[in-house]
């Protein structure tokens, strides 16, 4: 460990003088003030790591010092301690940037493992690259897996068109941050991205919602309202949740995909669309289809170009960088631009399965960025279940996993050979052989 300097204050000579022989080692030097101008004094002539700061103390006291450190020198870490175990001044502490608070009388063990902890923090934030935010908050797309490379190159082939697109993935794994890529590398992209979860709205209002309504056309319709395909203009209507909307909301939106014109509810006369749609679904569409819950027609036409993005368990790989883009985005949201992630914070969200996806994590690091009290993030301040070893399913050999794939097809179509095949992008002949291979006699019609 490296060799670090700590500044006590405190105007209990006796408290100083003890501390100032217990915490001295060949590792740690340590320096004292008997009040918050001396220290002031002290540290315009010499450097320290961290300051172990007594609150109460004639004078300036050590909440009004620890803002002057914040001022002038944030880059020192500061160790309240006080003889008050006042909640209030503890809330108080935290957030003017103290790093711990310690109640008098001090645990002399605890206080050299917290500043043996602070030092190893401080090693990290050295050595670890801090992430800046965008300006505007957002996440960028980010990851480095084979899979997630073949999404970069859909999204650069699509921007440049109005094609319709179906991205398809888990909850969470970020559907949504992909259909923002399309539009913002897009001619269109200065043009309003305008987002509709489908599922938050009842069927009754869904229509309304995007193609608007005429005064008088239902109760409450006091006045003419624009859709959300209005409001988009030239640009993106993303509709998150496409698979879960009623069959009458579907035959209008084919409407609107094939005419590019739609009726406001109690319009007589049609309206012009000109935004393009990009849709998304966690749903198994073809099931859907086949299940009669799904027009078929429109799954077509809304699968002109199709993005399956892969559960985050599936491409681990891109955690890390992940986890850095998602805490770069809280921190400053906290109002915190400096914090980084440790090594073994970083071993433990690899060692996760994410059933939550993109979003989980994103929570995760959130709940960090808030009740991390230094500048580094330690597994301490994370909160997740189970690990990935713990979770993830075995299968021994690829046969298994080929068997278990073609019976979940077959499944899904009911045993319709032709969707199947097509499903799995095999010939029906090659399928033949699969089915008779493992024995899925069954699954057929």
């Amino acid at each position: 460990m490296d060799h670090s300097t700590v500044l006590v204050v405190d105007d209990d000579t006796r408290i100083l003088d003890s501390l100032t022989r217990a915490l001295s080692s060949p590792e740690r030097s340590v320096l004292s003030a008997p009040g918050a101008e001396e220290a002031l004094g002290t540290l315009a002539r010499e450097h320290a790591d961290v300051v172990l700061l007594d609150l109460k103390m004639p004078g300036m006291d050590g909440m009004e010092l620890l803002r002057i450190l914040r001022e002038r020198m944030p880059d020192i870490d500061v160790i309240l301690m006080t003889a008050y175990d006042e909640l209030p001044t503890v809330a108080a502490a935290m957030r003017e940037g103290a790093v711990e608070f310690l109640v008098k009388p001090l645990d002399l063990q605890q206080l050299r493992r917290l500043l043996d902890r602070i030092v190893e923090d401080r090693m990290t934030r050295a050595s670890r690259r801090q992430v800046p935010a965008d300006v505007d908050g957002e996440v960028r797309l980010v990851g480095h897996d084979p899979a997630m490379i073949e999404i970069f190159k859909i999204v650069g082939q699509v921007a440049g068109t109005r094609t319709n697109v179906v991205i398809r993935g888990e909850s969470g794994t970020g559907k949504e941050l992909i259909a923002r890529e399309i539009h913002c590398s897009s001619p269109y992209a200065a043009e309003p991205f305008v987002a509709v979860n489908c599922t938050a709205l009842p069927a009754t209002l869904l229509e309304s919602e995007l193609f608007g309504h005429v005064r008088g056309s239902f109760t409450g319709a006091t006045g003419d309202r624009k859709g959300r395909f209005a409001l988009a203009g030239h640009g993106t209507l993303f509709l998150d949740e496409i698979g879960d909307t009623a069959p009458e909301f579907q035959s209008k939106l084919l409407r609107v995909l094939q005419e590019h014109e739609y009726y406001p509810v109690g319009a007589e006369r049609p309206e012009r669309s000109h935004a393009r749609v990009i849709t998304a679904t966690h749903q198994d569409l073809e099931r859907l289809v086949t299940e009669g819950r799904f027009r078929e027609d429109l799954y077509y036409r809304l699968r002109v170009v199709e993005i399956c993005v892969p559960p985050l368990r599936d491409r681990m790989g891109d955690v890390p960088p992940l986890a850095e883009e998602l805490l770069a985005k809280a921190a400053k949201a906290a109002g915190r631009t400096d914090l980084v992630l440790a090594q073994e914070t970083l071993d433990a969200l690899m060692k996760y399965a994410w059933p939550g996806n993109v979003r989980e994590l994103e929570n995760c690091l959130t709940r960090a960025a808030v009740t991390a009290t230094g500048k580094v993030v330690r597994p301490e301040h994370i909160a997740l279940g189970a690990p990935l070893s713990d979770v993830r399913p075995r299968l021994t050999t690829l046969e298994d996993v080929e068997r278990e794939h073609v019976a979940h097809v077959l499944a899904s179509t009911k045993g319709h050979k032709s969707r199947t095949a097509s499903i799995l992008g095999i010939s029906r002949p090659r399928l033949d052989r699969l089915i008779k291979k493992y024995g899925l006699d069954e699954w057929i019609e």
